[in-house]
């Protein structure tokens, strides 16, 4: 399980204890920090799943809505707690989180709902993301194409990185071999 796996799990989580006992925001930081206590006593995840909780809770109604429009055949009221904090964590990291490429945040989404939620959970939640996305991506292109252009920036530094370490590998046996 990857990290990020980890926290959006412990995110999904607490999001359902909250949700489930009557949305206190007040009570959700001890929340999180019980789970991780219970769930993952020496995982550390540098916030992240702070950051989504919280970030969630700063747009819980704008989130709400995109779930309402998106997925207009279900009241809010009548999607399971699990299946709505899961939209809730995809819908936030595809609209607000400028550091989460929409793909990756819907394909997040559809694993949690594969692993916590019901039999056709998974097909729901890519329904509902997939729609948004298609709906808002002329709004989040451009930061589609930061995040790309941050992946092939990436990308080229690695395979720089690995030729230098290659060429250091051949002057060292070059080295060796005109010593001995």
């Amino acid at each position: 399980m990857s990290n990020r796996f980890l926290s959006r799990t412990l995110a999904v989580q607490t999001l359902y204890e909250w949700d489930f006992k009557g949305k206190n925001a007040d009570d959700i930081s001890g929340m999180l920090d019980y789970n991780f206590i219970e769930f993952a006593p020496d995982f550390s995840d540098d916030g992240f799943a702070k950051h989504l909780v919280d970030g969630i809770l700063a747009h819980q109604k704008d989130i709400d809505a995109y779930i309402e429009k998106f997925a207009p055949e279900w009241p809010l009221a009548q999607i399971t707690v699990v299946d709505r904090n899961i939209l809730r964590i995809g819908i936030y990291e595809i609209v607000y989180d400028l550091d989460i490429p929409a793909r990756v945040a819907i394909n997040e989404a559809i694993e949690l709902a594969k692993t916590y939620g019901g039999i056709s959970s998974s097909k729901f939640v890519n329904g509902v993301l997939g729609s948004i996305y298609k709906k808002i991506l002329p709004e989040i292109k451009e930061k589609e194409e930061r995040l790309q252009k941050i992946q092939e920036e990436k990308k080229q530094k690695r395979e720089k990185e690995k030729a230098e370490k290659e060429q250091r590998k051949k002057e060292k046996e070059q080295a060796e071999q005109t010593a001995a």
